[in-house]
């Protein structure tokens, strides 16, 4: 329930800390795509074993989200402007205001109508 508003503000800060360390020390801007990528594989690792591994419940229903926009927007934003305090504000508000829509994709097909008992509802439901 608490997803959309979590995950961004959780995966921004080790975005955040990874970009300031390879921006200072190589003046690359890749630290939010090499961050989120390890978050990503490390949830993949986890909804695996976990769910699937142990309880044998479908993969399909417990995707993790994606940071992708997010990460893009913010590593764009520093690259542009070459500034922290820019990248901070505009950047994370940027990654914060991406990641709903970011992850509509994922969930369309959960919300389409299926009859169950004589009663409409959707597969999220």
């Amino acid at each position: 329930r608490m997803w959309p508003t979590v995950v961004p503000i959780l995966g921004v800060t080790f975005c955040a800390a990874s970009q300031a360390f390879w921006w200072v020390n190589f003046r690359l801007p890749f630290g939010a795509v090499f961050a989120a990528l390890g978050l990503l594989i490390g949830e993949w690792i986890n909804r695996y074993v976990n769910f699937w591994g142990w309880t044998y419940f479908p993969v399909n229903f417990v995707f993790p989200a994606v940071l992708t926009p997010g990460w893009i927007l913010l590593d764009t934003f520093l690259m542009l402007s070459g500034s922290y305090l820019f990248t901070a504000i505009v950047g994370g508000m940027a990654w914060g205001l991406a990641f709903y829509p970011g992850n509509w994709p994922i969930i369309a097909p959960l919300h389409v109508p299926v009859e169950y008992n004589g009663m409409l509802m959707s597969i999220a439901d």
